[in-house]
């Protein structure tokens, strides 16, 4: 049975919706989920009435069995997962001739993957559960990939709603089919305000897609509640910059929208000095040597080659940052350590994370970088004199992790 939650199209009985969309739900279990539903089920059709598409939401999952979703383009799953042997069956039918999804939060949620291993290791990427944050809190998170159709509206940075965030056994990273679409930017730390459930550090994804699917997949979707009068105390649909995400995600599942990635400031073919904006310094290899080991230090800004360095993509937004008198030789962590003040210097490229950094844009226009491996950001230590080396440390949104980006010719 349909749960009478249907959205007429914009300009009803003029204009036929574009797609149509129907959402899963069980609305039965934790009431920070069901506060989610309840307000899914009242923005969606608000949503769908603006943007001509049209909105069914049901708790009938045998829809999934009987072949009741062939007419729909677009399926989401709000707080569950279907459980019986004909849903999942039904479901991967729909997925794999040609259906679209996108999945909140408990979609992905189990510590079973085997007993389905399609959907978890395969078409989520992400397997079990492993840990949560608590209580729920909004996080900053760092857009990877802006020329998704689905992120293209989004700035490099943005505040997320309030939820709970999972993270996962497998690292979604090392899967060739997933595309990282938005993660927890590091200034992010800690995340959580129960210090036994919190995150302090390391590299955790919120938004993905499957390049062998038409899917989405978003880690939010639990409100914070008070639960001894179960009152919701946030909305996740409280940022709107996040909901952009969600409506332009979802006009791409249905097959309409998706516009030009906004242009990337930073070209993979000038050349840039870094000028830091704690003491107007620059990056610079010492000497202007490009052996293995050179030092990356702050020096007096010159113009010289010993103070250009390039980005070329690696993947999921990072960047290798290569030095002008070597492109091959590279930013890296010395000795691929995960530690505060770890010094950084050139090395010969060979693909570690301690050689990737991410390039997040700051409102003033200039970038703080993170490391892949880490999360940590590239710093200068709080000293103005020349030859100091340049080191990571746990980004902290400081004068001393900004730096002014400039083409040199």
């Amino acid at each position: 049975m349909l749960l009478g939650v249907t959205a007429a199209p914009a300009h009803a009985g003029i204009e036929a919706p574009a797609f149509k969309v129907i959402a899963f739900y069980n609305g039965t279990w934790d009431a920070a989920h069901i506060s989610f539903v309840k307000e899914a089920n009242e923005w969606f059709p608000r949503t769908a009435a603006q943007n001509n598409f049209s909105y069914t939401a049901t708790n009938n999952w045998e829809l999934l069995a009987n072949g009741g979703v062939n007419d729909y383009q677009v399926v989401l799953f709000l707080d569950d997962a279907p459980q019986t042997a004909a849903q999942r069956a039904g479901f991967e039918r729909y997925m794999q001739a040609g259906g679209a999804w996108m999945g909140f939060h408990v979609a992905a949620f189990t510590t079973d993957a085997a007993a389905w291993p399609w959907y978890y290791n395969q078409f989520l990427g992400s397997g079990n559960f492993k840990s949560n944050t608590w209580g729920p809190t909004t996080a900053v998170l760092r857009t990877e990939d802006r020329t998704h159709p689905s992120t293209v509206g989004l700035p490099a940075t943005f505040t997320s709603s309030v939820s709970e965030w999972y993270s996962w056994s497998n690292d979604l990273r090392t899967n060739q089919n997933i595309k990282i679409l938005a993660s927890v930017d590091p200034v992010s730390f800690p995340l959580g305000t129960d210090p036994n459930q919190s995150w302090y550090s390391g590299y955790y994804p919120i938004l993905w897609t499957n390049t062998q699917y038409k899917m989405l997949y978003a880690n939010f979707g639990h409100n914070a509640m008070d639960y001894g009068s179960n009152t919701p105390l946030s909305s996740t649909f409280a940022s709107e910059t996040q909901n952009r995400f969600l409506i332009d995600g979802l006009k791409w599942l249905g097959g309409v929208g998706g516009g030009p990635a906004p242009a990337d400031p930073i070209s993979e073919t000038a050349w840039y000095s870094l000028k830091n904006n704690a003491n107007g310094a620059c990056a610079d290899a010492r000497a202007a040597a490009t052996a293995n080991g050179t030092a990356i230090q702050q020096y007096t800004c010159n113009g010289t080659a010993a103070q250009q360095f390039q980005f070329r993509s690696a993947d999921s937004g990072y960047t290798r940052i290569g030095a002008r008198g070597n492109p091959q030789q590279v930013v890296d962590v010395t000795n691929v350590s995960t530690a505060d003040s770890a010094p950084l210097q050139l090395w010969s490229y060979s693909g570690g994370g301690n050689q990737q950094w991410l390039p997040v844009r700051e409102t003033s226009g200039r970038y703080h970088f993170a490391a892949r491996h880490s999360g940590k950001c590239l710093s200068t230590t709080g000293s103005s004199a020349n030859s100091v080396q340049l080191v990571q440390r746990a980004c902290n949104n400081s004068t001393a992790q900004s730096f002014q980006l400039t083409a040199q010719p």
